[in-house]
């Protein structure tokens, strides 16, 4: 045979005998046979029928002549472009009546390997029915073409129903008839590598007695709660199977250490085991439902959206909120600023409030009081002896590092040493590593909502939290805070420590009074006092982990007192579509994808503020493209942002103008972060296009009046710029930032970041190079469009050394 299937090879031989009896009037098949086939066949392919398929007159036939009929129809799916149609028919042919040889299913089985496509499995149906109904004995040589077969199924997708799901499921039952197998071949397959890598490490736990049944039980769950007559079985499959724990434990435990996407069939699985850990109260099962939790949750940094086992996931996010300790709420309360899919994030903060109720805490106390300080000291750091090395472990800045050390001298690098005698530990440093860093992302994301939150804490609570927390403190040491001790008179200051503790210390650099701490924003404070705070930001040296001195603040205006329900401030904009979708994810907000299908065409980007009593949300659509054979999006307009208030288990829309002005400014905040960094205006390339449609908005927004954030980056500018060695040859204006060069002036504007050379103001479209500010010192990190403009004037101020050719052409035509 030519162009034969892999599995299809390791057939045995068919005798002459045997193949002569299979094929006996398959060449002039009962007429009936062959009406029935051409009446199915013209069915399905749309054509018009005098009548449907008769399959109901198979009811009559012998069992030879279904027989024969069943292996004529087999024949022709094999070779057909669309065997499913026949599936129906040749199913109620096979099933019942005729009594199968091993003769049978060998020649199916080698006319379903000559190489024809895949339709589903659907050119299978036969064989698989066929092994259904074999002995162990009749299968036996037949397992090593059976395992390939079933491999090369189960490494693609396998649907939870239809005919190859059938297929899969009768192969697989052939299979483990043939080869004794206890474990069922559909549990831990070759649809994803875990499945194969349990087998093949595990193997003594899962032939231990009464194991098998235990994972068939755990994988017969169906839906994320457990029903009560279920755990009755589970536990009595606990009870009877004398390694049942300890391969619970096993299999979960490889999944952690696994940490990839699984196939839904190991996904169902591995949600029964997650209640069968349940069913343990211990301290130890806490922690790896907790690490199971974790990696079920986690996503593939290409697919944010797709958890690596989104099943188990939601069920053990509910099964961590019961326990106790303080594994569950640091688990759940970093997957509350890193889940992206939507489903199991709300199914972590229907948790966290679960477990906050329990315990008789806020929503945003839980998240507090669960940040993992990972065993690091109040300074952010951790000694660990390694043979003769110390190795630390040290928070400098938003990142953790590892160092090692001998007898005090810091060495450059790691030990060779370490590496050959230590790799254990040092896998475990390096994991430590890995943690903190997640952990130090987290916190940075929730320490800035914490900016839209009406929250207080005692002094005690804040030093503990803040300043001395080993994680958060690398943030609240660099923010502004303000202290009272009546609640309605606020003082801010700077954290400082003094002696063995903290205080906060105003402008004047002495301790401001107060027994509550609260943390500090531009909305609540006078203009003079906010530009105050970032004069002393600037002349400290000191860098924000994200804007709070220099932070924009966006206030109602008439127009949207006069809209009532809604703003239309950032309406009308162009944006690039691929890039605000990636930024209001990294922002927290949640978004469905643009696309040219039903119900594509317009998104609502949603994000709770106010400690999750408020919701905002930023509508948006898709712009056609100008070609009708691109169904790519390229680009969205803008449109309304709307709030809603949360009202138990539902939203209920608010005017704008009752909207809490913490709520309303962060809102409004990120909604122009989305126009100002992802709008078409902040191309300079924009205005070589000719004609396009959106010329006149680009033109409009590129050198247009200043958002407020571009407002703030102006006002940093104007502290920066005497600071710099190009002083005296810029000049800020309301929009723009002039630059005296050698051979041109050129002006560019503080929104957009466009260059416009004088005197006919032509655009200059040029590249930074990355760190071009020099060493500058920056008051915070969040605003790249500041870096951008300041490295572009750098380069513009001796534009006479530039030596990039596409930039001097444009400079010299």
């Amino acid at each position: 045979m030519a162009d034969v299937r892999g599995w299809a090879r390791l057939l045995p031989a068919l005798g002459a005998a045997d193949r002569r009896r299979v094929e006996t009037g398959l060449v002039d098949a009962d007429a009936r046979i062959r009406a029935v086939i051409g009446r199915t066949i013209t069915y399905y392919r749309g054509a018009s029928v005098t009548r449907t398929p008769e399959w109901t007159v198979t009811e009559s036939w012998s069992a030879e002549l279904r027989r024969r009929a069943a292996l004529a129809m087999h024949l022709e799916a094999a070779t057909s472009s669309s065997p499913t149609a026949l599936n129906d028919v040749l199913r109620n042919l096979a099933d019942g009546g005729p009594e199968w040889t091993r003769a049978d299913l060998l020649w199916c089985l080698e006319v379903a390997g000559r190489g024809h496509g895949y339709d589903d499995g659907a050119h299978l149906e036969l064989p698989a029915t066929i092994a259904g109904h074999l002995t162990p004995a009749d299968l036996a040589d037949l397992a090593p073409a059976l395992s390939a077969l079933f491999a090369e199924l189960t490494t693609r997708h396998v649907p939870s129903a239809g005919p190859r799901r059938r297929v899969v499921t009768l192969i697989g039952e052939a299979l483990d008839r043939a080869t004794g197998r206890r474990v069922p071949s559909w549990l831990l397959h070759h649809g994803d590598e875990f499945g194969p890598l349990v087998r093949a490490g595990l193997g003594d736990v899962l032939a231990a007695p009464g194991v098998a049944e235990l994972l068939t039980h755990c994988a017969s769950l169906d839906k994320p709660a457990a029903p009560a007559r279920w755990l009755r079985v589970l536990d009595g499959h606990l009870a009877s199977a004398a390694d049942g724990r300890k391969a619970v434990h096993a299999l979960l435990a490889a999944f952690v250490a696994h940490h990839r996407s699984v196939h839904d069939d190991t996904d169902r699985l591995l949600r029964g085991l997650a209640w069968a850990l349940s069913r343990e109260s211990d301290e130890a099962a806490t922690d790896l439902l907790a690490g199971v939790t974790a990696v079920a949750s986690a996503a593939p940094r290409q697919a944010s959206g797709f958890p690596h086992a989104q099943r188990t996931a939601i069920a053990a996010v509910r099964l961590l909120a019961e326990r106790a300790g303080e594994a569950p709420a640091r688990t759940l309360a970093r997957l509350a600023v890193t889940v992206r899919n939507k489903a199991v994030r709300s199914r972590v903060q229907t948790a966290l409030a679960h477990l906050g109720a329990l315990r008789g805490w806020s929503l945003s106390e839980v998240m507090e009081l669960a940040v993992d300080d990972h065993g690091l000291d109040s300074d952010g750091c951790r000694r660990t002896p390694v043979g003769p090395y110390e190795a630390t472990v040290r928070v400098e800045g938003e990142k953790a590092r590892l160092t090692f050390a001998r007898g005090g001298t810091a060495l450059k690098g790691v030990p060779a040493a370490v590496k050959e005698t230590h790799a254990d530990e040092l896998r475990q440093l390096r994991g430590l590593v890995k943690s903190v860093n997640a952990t130090l992302t987290s916190e940075r994301q929730r320490v800035e909502a914490l900016l839209s939150e009406d929250r207080t804490w005692t002094y005690a609570d804040w030093v503990s939290r803040f300043p001395d927390h080993p994680i958060t403190g690398t943030y609240g040491r660099r923010l502004l805070w303000e202290t009272s001790t009546d609640g309605r008179r606020w003082s801010a200051g700077l954290p400082r420590r003094d002696g063995d503790g903290w205080t906060i210390v105003g402008l004047d650099g002495r301790p401001v009074p107060g027994d509550r701490v609260r943390l500090w924003h531009p909305v609540r404070a006078r203009v003079d006092e906010t530009l105050a705070w970032r004069e002393r930001v600037l002349a400290a040296g000191l860098t924000q982990p994200f804007k709070q001195a220099f932070r924009e603040v966006y206030l109602l205006t008439p127009a949207e007192e006069r809209t009532g329900s809604y703003s239309n401030r950032f309406a009308a904009h162009i944006l690039r579509y691929r890039q605000a979708n990636a930024l209001m994810r990294a922002r927290g907000w949640q978004a469905g994808y643009l696309g040219t299908w039903d119900g594509g065409y317009d998104s609502e980007a949603t994000k709770l503020f106010g400690g999750g009593a408020w919701r905002a949300s930023f509508h948006h659509q898709l712009v056609d493209s100008d070609d009708p054979g691109d169904h790519d999006v390229h680009h969205c307009s803008t449109d309304q942002v709307r709030f809603a208030r949360s009202d138990g288990a539902t939203w209920r829309p608010a005017p704008v103008a009752d909207v809490p002005p913490l709520v309303f400014t962060e809102a409004m905040r990120d909604v122009d972060l989305f126009v100002g960094v992802t709008s078409i205006a902040t191309d300079p390339q924009w205005a070589d296009r000719g004609e396009d449609r959106f010329r006149d908005y680009w033109h409009r927004t590129a050198v247009g009046p200043l958002a407020p954030s571009a407002q703030v980056r102006r006002d940093a500018l104007a502290r920066l710029l005497p600071r710099m060695a190009i002083a005296d040859r810029v000049t800020l204006t309301d929009r723009y930032l002039h630059v005296r060069g050698t051979m041109r002036g050129y002006r560019i504007h503080l929104g957009s970041g466009n260059i416009m050379m004088e005197p006919h103001d032509a655009y200059l479209c040029i590249v930074p190079a990355r760190g071009g500010a020099g060493r500058l010192h920056l008051p915070f990190e969040d605003d790249p469009m500041l870096s951008t403009i300041l490295s572009k004037a750098i380069m513009l101020a001796a534009d006479d050394t530039i030596t990039d050719p596409t930039v001097l052409r444009q400079l010299v035509p």
